[in-house]
């Protein structure tokens, strides 16, 4: 059959067959949008005044985002050099698969996990080679190190692991880079790092301390900090390792007024600090509530639960969308549920226990 709209140009068969980004459901005015994993609140104190004092639009801003790299290379104890700015994590990501990664390549990662990742070494041309996840739907750390041949370029280790929530432990992960050769870049993806409570949780900063050469600790202003609309997230690696990222970037993505909301929000932690503890109390009450009525929920450690709905994924995702829920659903996986606002926690419940009570015995969501 032929196709009823081809693509008029000649487009590499790859990319022609990979599906566009398709953001969740947008929430209607008396709704909760609770797909995204964005933070409830407003941006933190001084941020729009700071955004606001940034009148010069007609000229370019900072290739490098110097103050930005700066102010964080103070904080993490590095040379400037060390520190990457880029449009949200995701940019750094694309960047480094693009460095790393090509045709004949592999890029190894659990799964499922962050939703770009796929996509990402498409685009570069190189093999996804995919893990499954354990059990406790958390990284396999192992099986991704017996997976490494003299392919493999790259390894995506997302912790807390986006969209099911466990983290990667620090043991776990300290035994993992001694397994992977030295040769081979290890991308340590820590979006929803702030929000992390368990004591044992693996933690970029000190991976770095160790001496890995071969590892790149990410992490963004999007989650904890409020910014998602701005695009703006960082990296933290060997400063040769960094250079090769900074060399496939696109020029000027970050911009001046994204750089200074960052500044402004590093300026008000304190602030940061006392919404990450209220939504990480929301965090648990939910995922407590939901474990009371049935529900089998992976240890959430980012602002968000998951529930594998398997099968019934878009059947529950519309019931929560009847109720004024907008969830994240991936077909045939399961729902991922962002932690909002504190009024949606009660709202979430209600219409999850109505759920769960239609779901068999023995389904993989109940506990």
């Amino acid at each position: 059959m032929t196709d009823p709209d081809p693509i008029p140009v000649r487009v590499r068969p790859a990319i022609a067959a990979l599906p566009p980004y398709k953001q969740g459901r947008q929430a209607a005015p008396d709704a909760f949008k609770l797909s995204s994993n964005e933070n409830p609140y407003d941006p933190l104190p001084g941020v729009i005044d700071a955004m606001r004092a940034v009148t010069g639009v007609n000229r370019y801003p900072d290739a490098s985002a110097a103050r930005l790299r700066d102010r964080l290379a103070a904080d993490y104890g590095v040379s400037p050099d060390a520190v990457h700015i880029g449009a949200g994590s995701v940019s750094l990501i694309a960047q480094l698969i693009s460095a790393t990664a090509g045709p004949g390549d592999e890029v190894v990662y659990a799964w499922r996990s962050f939703e770009a990742y796929p996509s990402l070494v498409e685009v570069s041309g190189a093999t996804s080679v995919r893990i499954p996840l354990t059990p406790d739907a958390g990284h396999d750390l192992a099986a991704m190190a017996d997976a490494v041949t003299d392919r493999t370029r790259m390894m995506l280790v997302c912790s807390p692991n986006n969209p099911t929530g466990p983290v990667v432990t620090q043991s776990a992960f300290d035994d993992f880079v001694t397994r992977v050769p030295r040769d081979v870049l290890i991308v340590l993806d820590e979006a929803y790092a702030e929000f992390v409570t368990a004591p044992d949780a693996v933690d970029g900063v000190r991976v770095l301390q160790a001496g890995h050469p071969n590892v790149v600790v990410l992490r963004t202003f999007s989650k904890a900090y409020g910014l998602a609309g701005l695009r703006v997230g960082y990296g933290i690696g060997h400063p040769r390792v960094l250079d090769a990222a900074r060399s496939t970037a696109i020029p000027l993505s970050v911009t001046a007024h994204a750089e200074e909301a960052a500044l402004a929000s590093l300026d008000a932690r304190a602030e940061l600090l006392e919404r990450v503890a209220e939504i990480t109390e929301r965090r648990d009450a939910l995922a407590a509530g939901l474990r009371e009525q049935g529900w089998r929920v992976p240890d959430a450690q980012g602002n968000f639960v998951w529930l594998a709905t398997g099968p019934d994924t878009l059947a529950v995702a519309d019931a929560f969308h009847d109720g004024g829920i907008v969830v994240r659903p991936f077909a045939g996986e399961g729902v991922r549920i962002s932690v909002g606002e504190h009024e949606s926690v009660d709202r979430v419940l209600r219409i999850a226990g109505s759920v769960v009570e239609d779901l068999p015995e023995g389904h993989p969501a109940r506990g």
